[in-house]
């Protein structure tokens, strides 16, 4: 049963791995099944096994870094205390998951890098963004921003900073990863935080 399970896991570990050097070399589009078995040196019926098509792929590929995103940020919220949040006590709580966030898409950077690209699926975008606003900001649980108390209308507020996190996240994995996941949580806070002109050195 392990030597199935550790089987199925490899397989599927190969599978991954040619889809992102084909959406590399061709784009996600072009790709066909063929590609892929050809590439993971695997039969169609292995492919088909576990999955229906290359959507069905690239969906389960997505949904578990959502998953595996979502439970990170679960994980690190459950220690924000209650009277902490409603007494507004500052919390590292944000800046630790910020960094957790990094360091998994930076383990990750390959898959990340592919899919979230040009040749890759343009609506894992609007997935991610969705999943930045919703988890991150205005959960159910100690959310970090609160409707009534939102200057603008939400859905500008959603576009503007969901979209300035992904073009800084997307920076970071198509450079050479020079920066720590921590570093980059430090610049991603100072952005949100204070605010691009002041992180620009154009306000005090």
């Amino acid at each position: 049963m392990v030597d199935t399970d550790l089987r199925i896991i490899r397989t599927k570990e190969s599978i991954r791995e040619a889809l992102i050097h084909l959406i590399e070399e061709k784009g996600f589009e072009a790709i066909t099944v063929k590609d892929i078995t050809t590439k993971a040196r695997i039969n169609r019926g292995t492919f088909y096994a576990h999955y229906q098509d290359k959507y069905d792929l690239m969906t389960k590929c997505q949904e578990e870094i959502m998953f595996d995103l979502a439970n990170i940020v679960k994980m690190n919220f459950a220690n924000l205390k209650e009277e902490e949040y409603e007494l507004n006590v500052p919390s590292t709580t944000p800046l630790t998951i910020s960094i957790a966030l990094f360091k998994y898409l930076n383990e990750n950077r390959k898959f990340m890098r592919a899919v979230s690209g040009p040749k890759g699926d343009l609506s894992f975008q609007t997935k991610l963004k969705e999943f930045m606003w919703n988890t991150l900001f205005v959960r159910k649980e100690f959310p970090l921003i609160k409707q009534e108390n939102l200057l603008v209308p939400s859905e500008y507020l959603i576009a503007y900073t969901a979209s300035a996190h992904i073009g800084v996240i997307q920076q970071w994995l198509n450079g050479d990863g020079k920066e720590t996941p921590e570093e980059m949580a430090h610049i991603l806070s100072t952005i949100t935080v204070k605010g691009p002109f002041t992180a620009a050195g154009l306000k005090s």
